[in-house]
């Protein structure tokens, strides 16, 4: 059996937005721009207490903002990939 005391802490979006101050829109919002990093288990979300603490400290946008810059890379990165297995089918 598992303990709940090993378990971390999860909260709804109502909850992050009541601890937060802001709307449960607003919530949504920052969790489709992962900027609040949330698991989505059928129909609902539930957010780790550890994705508040990347909130307040910038982290999550850090991490955005690095995603979206490979994302842009990418094509570069598959013809790079495309150009190396070319070679070693030569071989």
């Amino acid at each position: 059996m598992i303990s709940s005391q090993s378990l971390p802490k999860v909260y709804t979006p109502a909850q992050v937005a009541e601890i937060l101050q802001l709307s449960k829109n607003t919530i949504y919002d920052l969790i489709g721009r992962g900027e609040i990093v949330a698991k989505k288990i059928g129909k609902v979300y539930r957010i780790p207490a550890s994705s508040l603490s990347f909130v307040f400290s910038g982290m999550d946008e850090d991490i955005y903002k690095s995603q979206q810059e490979d994302l842009k890379n990418i094509a570069k990165v598959e013809r790079e990939l495309s150009q190396v297995r070319a070679k070693m089918w030569q071989r």
